[in-house]
Protein backbone atom coordinates (compact mmCIF):
# COMPACT_ATOMS: atom_id res chain seq x y z
CA UNK A 1 0.00 0.00 0.00
CA UNK A 2 2.92 2.65 0.72
CA UNK A 3 4.60 1.80 -2.56
CA UNK A 4 0.87 2.62 -4.38
CA UNK A 5 0.58 5.86 -2.28
CA UNK A 6 4.28 6.53 -3.46
CA UNK A 7 2.93 5.97 -6.99
CA UNK A 8 0.56 8.23 -6.92
CA UNK A 9 1.65 10.95 -4.65
CA UNK A 10 5.12 10.90 -5.82
CA UNK A 11 5.76 9.29 -9.48
CA UNK A 12 9.05 10.54 -9.53
CA UNK A 13 10.16 9.51 -6.68
CA UNK A 14 8.73 5.94 -7.15
CA UNK A 15 10.18 6.03 -10.71
CA UNK A 16 13.43 6.85 -9.19
CA UNK A 17 13.07 3.88 -6.46
CA UNK A 18 11.95 1.05 -8.70
CA UNK A 19 15.44 1.70 -10.99
CA UNK A 20 17.06 1.86 -7.70
CA UNK A 21 15.58 -1.65 -6.29
CA UNK A 22 15.92 -3.03 -10.06
CA UNK A 23 19.40 -1.88 -10.64
CA UNK A 24 20.42 -3.44 -6.97
CA UNK A 25 19.53 -6.73 -7.52
CA UNK A 26 21.02 -6.76 -11.26
CA UNK A 27 24.04 -5.82 -9.80
CA UNK A 28 24.51 -8.35 -7.25
CA UNK A 29 23.01 -10.86 -9.51
CA UNK A 30 25.88 -9.88 -11.91
CA UNK A 31 28.58 -9.67 -9.07
CA UNK A 32 27.94 -13.10 -8.06
CA UNK A 33 27.91 -14.69 -11.51
CA UNK A 34 31.51 -12.83 -12.14
CA UNK A 35 32.76 -13.80 -9.60
CA UNK A 36 32.04 -17.78 -10.13
CA UNK A 37 30.62 -17.44 -6.55
CA UNK A 38 27.59 -19.63 -6.92
CA UNK A 39 27.43 -23.37 -7.19
CA UNK A 40 23.63 -23.68 -7.45
CA UNK A 41 21.27 -20.67 -8.70
CA UNK A 42 20.02 -18.91 -6.06
CA UNK A 43 16.42 -18.70 -4.99
CA UNK A 44 14.49 -16.46 -7.07
CA UNK A 45 13.04 -14.76 -3.51
CA UNK A 46 16.61 -13.51 -2.89
CA UNK A 47 16.71 -10.68 -6.13
CA UNK A 48 13.26 -10.10 -5.16
CA UNK A 49 14.45 -9.04 -1.29
CA UNK A 50 17.36 -7.16 -2.92
CA UNK A 51 15.35 -5.64 -5.34
CA UNK A 52 12.46 -4.73 -2.46
CA UNK A 53 15.45 -3.27 0.08
CA UNK A 54 17.16 -1.07 -2.76
CA UNK A 55 13.40 0.09 -3.43
CA UNK A 56 12.67 0.64 0.35
CA UNK A 57 16.28 3.01 0.83
CA UNK A 58 15.42 4.87 -2.40
CA UNK A 59 12.06 5.29 -1.38
CA UNK A 60 13.06 6.20 2.18
CA UNK A 61 15.82 8.81 1.01
CA UNK A 62 14.03 10.26 -1.94
CA UNK A 63 10.65 11.54 0.36
CA UNK A 64 12.04 12.18 3.38
CA UNK A 65 10.98 15.72 4.01
CA UNK A 66 7.98 15.94 2.27
CA UNK A 67 6.38 12.82 4.46
CA UNK A 68 4.64 12.28 7.65
CA UNK A 69 6.65 11.51 10.47
CA UNK A 70 4.74 7.97 10.95
CA UNK A 71 5.70 6.98 7.26
CA UNK A 72 9.25 7.99 7.54
CA UNK A 73 8.53 5.27 10.31
CA UNK A 74 7.75 2.70 8.52
CA UNK A 75 9.62 3.40 5.69
CA UNK A 76 12.52 3.02 8.28
CA UNK A 77 11.34 -0.22 9.64
CA UNK A 78 10.91 -1.18 6.02
CA UNK A 79 14.45 -1.21 5.23
CA UNK A 80 15.85 -2.97 7.90
CA UNK A 81 12.87 -5.98 7.69
CA UNK A 82 13.68 -6.08 4.06
CA UNK A 83 17.25 -6.57 4.70
CA UNK A 84 16.87 -9.61 7.30
CA UNK A 85 14.78 -11.06 4.23
CA UNK A 86 17.78 -10.91 2.26
CA UNK A 87 20.05 -12.74 4.86
CA UNK A 88 17.45 -15.45 5.62
CA UNK A 89 16.85 -16.18 1.63
CA UNK A 90 20.76 -15.95 1.39
CA UNK A 91 20.87 -18.70 4.39
CA UNK A 92 18.08 -20.97 2.81
CA UNK A 93 20.80 -20.49 -0.02
CA UNK A 94 23.82 -21.36 1.29
CA UNK A 95 22.81 -23.40 4.52
CA UNK A 96 25.60 -21.45 6.41
CA UNK A 97 23.60 -21.20 9.45
CA UNK A 98 21.49 -24.13 9.44
CA UNK A 99 20.30 -23.86 13.04
CA UNK A 100 19.10 -21.17 15.24
CA UNK A 101 21.39 -21.97 18.01
CA UNK A 102 24.26 -21.79 15.20
CA UNK A 103 23.02 -18.17 14.22
CA UNK A 104 23.23 -17.04 17.65
CA UNK A 105 26.15 -18.52 18.53
CA UNK A 106 27.80 -17.18 15.15
CA UNK A 107 26.29 -13.76 16.13
CA UNK A 108 27.48 -13.53 19.46
CA UNK A 109 30.91 -15.46 19.06
CA UNK A 110 29.67 -17.83 21.23
CA UNK A 111 32.02 -21.53 21.89
CA UNK A 112 32.68 -23.82 19.18
CA UNK A 113 31.48 -27.69 19.90
CA UNK A 114 34.18 -28.62 21.85
CA UNK A 115 36.33 -25.49 22.21
CA UNK A 116 38.69 -25.14 24.80
CA UNK A 117 42.28 -23.98 24.92
CA UNK A 118 45.76 -25.56 25.24
CA UNK A 119 46.03 -24.95 28.74
CA UNK A 120 42.88 -27.42 29.67
CA UNK A 121 44.48 -30.14 27.30
CA UNK A 122 47.94 -29.41 28.97
CA UNK A 123 46.35 -30.43 32.36
CA UNK A 124 44.54 -33.40 30.58
CA UNK A 125 47.75 -34.76 29.58
CA UNK A 126 49.47 -34.55 32.81
CA UNK A 127 46.56 -35.95 34.86
CA UNK A 128 46.48 -38.79 32.24
CA UNK A 129 42.43 -38.13 31.37
CA UNK A 130 40.96 -38.95 28.44
CA UNK A 131 37.91 -36.50 27.79
CA UNK A 132 34.50 -38.59 26.85
CA UNK A 133 34.89 -36.11 23.82
CA UNK A 134 37.38 -34.83 21.40
CA UNK A 135 38.72 -31.18 22.16
CA UNK A 136 38.60 -28.22 19.80
CA UNK A 137 41.87 -25.65 20.46
CA UNK A 138 43.04 -22.75 18.75
CA UNK A 139 46.83 -22.50 17.40
CA UNK A 140 48.74 -20.78 15.43
CA UNK A 141 50.74 -21.57 13.12
CA UNK A 142 52.94 -18.50 11.51
CA UNK A 143 53.31 -17.77 8.18
CA UNK A 144 57.44 -18.45 7.90
CA UNK A 145 57.16 -20.91 5.20
CA UNK A 146 54.63 -18.43 3.03
CA UNK A 147 54.19 -14.82 3.98
CA UNK A 148 50.81 -15.62 3.85
CA UNK A 149 48.86 -13.21 6.82
CA UNK A 150 46.14 -15.90 8.36
CA UNK A 151 43.21 -15.50 10.47
CA UNK A 152 43.55 -18.12 13.76
CA UNK A 153 43.16 -21.64 13.12
CA UNK A 154 41.81 -24.86 14.65
CA UNK A 155 42.69 -28.49 15.85
CA UNK A 156 40.09 -31.33 16.82
CA UNK A 157 41.83 -33.91 18.94
CA UNK A 158 40.06 -37.32 19.37
CA UNK A 159 40.02 -38.30 22.98
CA UNK A 160 42.13 -41.61 21.81
CA UNK A 161 44.79 -38.42 21.41
CA UNK A 162 44.71 -38.18 25.19
CA UNK A 163 45.29 -41.94 25.57
CA UNK A 164 49.08 -41.71 26.13
CA UNK A 165 51.69 -39.71 26.79
CA UNK A 166 53.26 -38.89 24.37
CA UNK A 167 49.98 -38.70 22.34
CA UNK A 168 49.85 -41.50 19.64
CA UNK A 169 50.56 -40.64 15.90
CA UNK A 170 47.45 -39.98 15.25
CA UNK A 171 46.31 -39.30 11.41
CA UNK A 172 45.25 -35.91 10.52
CA UNK A 173 42.95 -34.51 7.79
CA UNK A 174 42.95 -31.01 6.54
CA UNK A 175 39.25 -29.46 6.81
CA UNK A 176 38.62 -26.41 3.94
CA UNK A 177 35.48 -24.31 3.45
CA UNK A 178 33.99 -22.81 1.00
CA UNK A 179 34.47 -19.48 -0.90
CA UNK A 180 33.79 -17.30 1.77
CA UNK A 181 34.79 -18.64 4.94
CA UNK A 182 36.54 -18.59 8.47
CA UNK A 183 38.51 -21.85 9.56
CA UNK A 184 35.45 -22.14 11.65
CA UNK A 185 32.99 -22.90 9.11
CA UNK A 186 33.36 -26.38 9.48
CA UNK A 187 33.21 -26.61 12.81
CA UNK A 188 30.17 -24.55 13.13
CA UNK A 189 28.30 -25.01 9.86
CA UNK A 190 29.37 -27.93 9.06
CA UNK A 191 29.29 -29.78 12.00
CA UNK A 192 32.51 -31.61 11.24
CA UNK A 193 33.88 -31.61 15.51
CA UNK A 194 29.98 -33.11 16.24
CA UNK A 195 30.13 -35.83 13.20
CA UNK A 196 34.07 -36.57 14.40
CA UNK A 197 32.84 -37.30 17.90
CA UNK A 198 29.94 -39.48 17.02
CA UNK A 199 32.45 -41.59 14.68
CA UNK A 200 35.19 -41.53 17.76
CA UNK A 201 32.56 -42.78 20.61
CA UNK A 202 31.61 -45.68 18.17
CA UNK A 203 35.65 -46.42 17.45
CA UNK A 204 36.88 -46.53 21.03
CA UNK A 205 37.70 -42.71 20.89
CA UNK A 206 39.82 -43.11 17.90
CA UNK A 207 39.19 -40.74 15.11
CA UNK A 208 41.33 -38.55 12.66
CA UNK A 209 43.17 -35.19 14.23
CA UNK A 210 40.87 -32.32 12.17
CA UNK A 211 43.03 -29.32 11.12
CA UNK A 212 40.73 -26.23 10.28
CA UNK A 213 43.31 -24.42 8.22
CA UNK A 214 42.83 -20.75 6.93
CA UNK A 215 42.91 -20.55 3.27
CA UNK A 216 41.24 -17.31 3.18
CA UNK A 217 42.53 -14.29 5.39
CA UNK A 218 39.43 -12.56 5.11
CA UNK A 219 36.20 -13.78 4.82
CA UNK A 220 35.73 -12.56 0.95
CA UNK A 221 38.86 -13.12 -0.54
CA UNK A 222 38.59 -16.28 -2.99
CA UNK A 223 42.25 -17.87 -3.20
CA UNK A 224 41.22 -21.24 -4.34
CA UNK A 225 44.21 -22.54 -2.48
CA UNK A 226 46.51 -21.44 -4.67
CA UNK A 227 49.83 -19.49 -4.82
CA UNK A 228 48.88 -15.88 -6.10
CA UNK A 229 48.26 -12.92 -5.93
CA UNK A 230 45.69 -13.55 -2.90
CA UNK A 231 48.08 -14.80 -1.10
CA UNK A 232 50.56 -17.99 -1.20
CA UNK A 233 47.56 -20.25 0.45
CA UNK A 234 49.24 -23.58 -1.41
CA UNK A 235 52.88 -22.58 0.51
CA UNK A 236 50.73 -21.61 4.05
CA UNK A 237 49.16 -25.03 3.74
CA UNK A 238 52.24 -27.03 3.27
CA UNK A 239 55.00 -24.82 4.83
CA UNK A 240 52.99 -23.54 7.88
CA UNK A 241 50.19 -25.77 9.26
CA UNK A 242 50.98 -28.98 8.39
CA UNK A 243 54.61 -28.84 9.74
CA UNK A 244 53.18 -27.08 12.75
CA UNK A 245 50.66 -29.63 13.39
CA UNK A 246 53.14 -32.79 13.49
CA UNK A 247 55.58 -30.53 15.65
CA UNK A 248 52.85 -29.49 18.03
CA UNK A 249 50.37 -32.31 18.16
CA UNK A 250 52.48 -35.49 17.15
CA UNK A 251 50.55 -36.39 14.63
CA UNK A 252 52.14 -38.57 11.92
CA UNK A 253 54.04 -37.06 9.56
CA UNK A 254 53.04 -40.29 6.48
CA UNK A 255 51.77 -39.09 3.80
CA UNK A 256 50.03 -42.16 4.01
CA UNK A 257 48.33 -40.79 7.20
CA UNK A 258 47.10 -37.51 5.73
CA UNK A 259 44.27 -36.50 3.96
CA UNK A 260 42.33 -32.79 2.49
CA UNK A 261 38.45 -32.66 2.86
CA UNK A 262 36.88 -29.82 0.96
CA UNK A 263 33.38 -28.26 0.25
CA UNK A 264 32.85 -26.26 -2.64
CA UNK A 265 35.96 -23.83 -3.72
CA UNK A 266 37.79 -26.37 -0.72
CA UNK A 267 36.40 -29.60 -3.10
CA UNK A 268 38.77 -27.97 -5.58
CA UNK A 269 41.77 -27.27 -2.83
CA UNK A 270 41.36 -31.01 -1.78
CA UNK A 271 42.15 -32.46 -5.14
CA UNK A 272 44.53 -30.00 -6.09
CA UNK A 273 46.51 -30.55 -2.80
CA UNK A 274 46.91 -34.15 -2.87
CA UNK A 275 47.20 -34.86 -6.87
CA UNK A 276 49.68 -32.13 -6.43
CA UNK A 277 51.55 -33.21 -3.25
CA UNK A 278 51.34 -37.01 -3.32
CA UNK A 279 54.42 -36.92 -0.75
CA UNK A 280 51.99 -34.64 1.74
CA UNK A 281 48.51 -36.25 1.16
CA UNK A 282 47.51 -39.34 0.04
CA UNK A 283 43.51 -39.43 0.21
CA UNK A 284 40.71 -36.17 -0.27
CA UNK A 285 36.98 -35.61 0.00
CA UNK A 286 35.91 -33.55 -3.27
CA UNK A 287 32.22 -32.38 -1.89
CA UNK A 288 31.23 -30.23 -4.86
CA UNK A 289 34.12 -29.17 -5.92
CA UNK A 290 34.75 -27.28 -9.03
CA UNK A 291 36.86 -28.85 -12.43
CA UNK A 292 39.78 -26.63 -11.52
CA UNK A 293 40.12 -23.27 -9.52
CA UNK A 294 37.34 -20.69 -10.66
CA UNK A 295 36.95 -17.61 -9.85
CA UNK A 296 34.95 -16.38 -13.01
CA UNK A 297 35.60 -17.34 -16.62
CA UNK A 298 39.13 -19.13 -17.38
CA UNK A 299 40.36 -15.71 -18.21
CA UNK A 300 39.60 -14.33 -15.23
CA UNK A 301 41.00 -16.89 -13.37
CA UNK A 302 44.37 -16.11 -14.62
CA UNK A 303 43.90 -12.78 -13.91
CA UNK A 304 42.91 -12.60 -11.25
CA UNK A 305 44.45 -15.34 -9.58
CA UNK A 306 47.67 -15.47 -10.97
CA UNK A 307 48.05 -11.83 -12.54
CA UNK A 308 47.84 -12.40 -15.95
CA UNK A 309 50.22 -16.05 -16.01
CA UNK A 310 48.50 -18.65 -17.64
CA UNK A 311 51.41 -21.50 -16.68
CA UNK A 312 51.00 -21.02 -12.94
CA UNK A 313 47.15 -21.09 -13.98
CA UNK A 314 47.99 -24.69 -15.81
CA UNK A 315 50.26 -25.47 -12.27
CA UNK A 316 46.98 -25.68 -10.32
CA UNK A 317 44.95 -27.23 -12.89
CA UNK A 318 44.40 -30.70 -11.33
CA UNK A 319 44.07 -32.56 -14.80
CA UNK A 320 46.93 -30.41 -16.37
CA UNK A 321 49.15 -31.54 -13.16
CA UNK A 322 47.77 -35.53 -13.13
CA UNK A 323 48.35 -35.89 -16.44
CA UNK A 324 52.31 -34.32 -16.12
CA UNK A 325 52.80 -36.20 -12.83
CA UNK A 326 51.71 -39.59 -14.21
CA UNK A 327 50.96 -42.96 -12.61
CA UNK A 328 49.82 -42.46 -8.78
CA UNK A 329 50.80 -44.87 -6.14
CA UNK A 330 48.63 -45.19 -2.76
CA UNK A 331 46.07 -42.36 -3.23
CA UNK A 332 42.75 -42.30 -3.29
CA UNK A 333 39.80 -39.98 -3.99
CA UNK A 334 35.98 -39.62 -2.83
CA UNK A 335 33.82 -37.12 -5.12
CA UNK A 336 30.53 -36.16 -3.14
CA UNK A 337 27.88 -34.81 -5.92
CA UNK A 338 24.77 -33.11 -5.05
CA UNK A 339 21.56 -32.79 -6.96
CA UNK A 340 20.93 -36.66 -7.55
CA UNK A 341 17.84 -37.20 -9.61
CA UNK A 342 17.67 -33.16 -11.03
CA UNK A 343 18.15 -32.41 -14.44
CA UNK A 344 19.95 -30.71 -15.78
CA UNK A 345 22.88 -31.60 -13.20
CA UNK A 346 24.95 -29.22 -11.59
CA UNK A 347 28.15 -28.64 -13.51
CA UNK A 348 30.01 -30.08 -10.28
CA UNK A 349 28.28 -33.66 -11.28
CA UNK A 350 30.31 -33.29 -14.50
CA UNK A 351 33.77 -32.26 -13.04
CA UNK A 352 33.64 -34.84 -10.72
CA UNK A 353 33.02 -37.15 -13.45
CA UNK A 354 35.89 -36.11 -15.41
CA UNK A 355 38.30 -35.87 -13.06
CA UNK A 356 37.38 -39.20 -11.26
CA UNK A 357 38.06 -40.79 -14.47
CA UNK A 358 40.69 -38.97 -15.14
CA UNK A 359 42.08 -40.40 -12.01
CA UNK A 360 41.55 -43.52 -12.48
CA UNK A 361 43.47 -43.58 -15.46
CA UNK A 362 46.95 -42.97 -13.80
CA UNK A 363 46.26 -45.20 -10.74
CA UNK A 364 43.95 -43.21 -8.24
CA UNK A 365 41.35 -44.89 -6.90
CA UNK A 366 38.26 -42.86 -6.99
CA UNK A 367 34.36 -43.17 -5.61
CA UNK A 368 31.69 -40.74 -7.17
CA UNK A 369 28.89 -40.93 -4.50
CA UNK A 370 25.69 -38.60 -5.62
CA UNK A 371 23.20 -37.69 -3.40
CA UNK A 372 20.13 -35.62 -3.19
CA UNK A 373 21.04 -32.48 -2.29
CA UNK A 374 21.98 -28.68 -3.01
CA UNK A 375 25.15 -26.88 -3.18
CA UNK A 376 25.11 -26.09 0.88
CA UNK A 377 26.40 -26.14 4.18
CA UNK A 378 24.08 -29.32 5.04
CA UNK A 379 24.89 -31.34 1.85
CA UNK A 380 28.66 -30.93 3.19
CA UNK A 381 27.75 -31.82 6.61
CA UNK A 382 26.50 -35.20 5.24
CA UNK A 383 28.67 -36.04 2.74
CA UNK A 384 31.48 -35.91 5.54
CA UNK A 385 29.34 -38.06 7.44
CA UNK A 386 29.07 -40.65 4.78
CA UNK A 387 32.69 -40.32 3.83
CA UNK A 388 34.07 -40.57 7.13
CA UNK A 389 34.52 -44.31 7.72
CA UNK A 390 35.96 -44.43 4.30
CA UNK A 391 38.34 -41.43 5.02
CA UNK A 392 39.53 -42.69 8.41
CA UNK A 393 40.10 -46.35 6.71
CA UNK A 394 42.41 -45.11 4.00
CA UNK A 395 44.14 -43.07 6.36
CA UNK A 396 45.04 -45.43 8.90
CA UNK A 397 43.08 -44.48 11.54
CA UNK A 398 42.19 -47.87 13.09
CA UNK A 399 45.83 -49.27 12.40
CA UNK A 400 48.25 -47.94 14.95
Amino acid sequence: MAALRLRRRHPVAFGIAMVFGVGAAVAVHWYVDNQGLAGDPAPHALWLWIGLTGFSVAALTSGWRRTHWWRRAAAMTAVPLCALCVALALNQWTGYLPTTQTAWDQLTAGPLPDQTDMATVAAYEVRHVVPRTGSLVPFDTGHAGSGFRHRGELVYLPPAWFASDPPPRLPALLMIGGELNTPADWARAGNAVTITDTFAAAHGGRAPVLVFADVGGAFNNDTECVNGTRGKVADHLLNDVVPKVISTFGVSADPAHWGVVGWSMGGTCAVDLTVMHPDRFSTFEDIAGDLRPNTGTKAQTIARLFGGDAAAYAAFDPSTVITRHGPYTGVSGWFAVNGAGTSPPPQTAAAAQTLSALGTAYGIRCVVATRPGQHDWPFASRAFTEALPWLAGRIGTTDQ
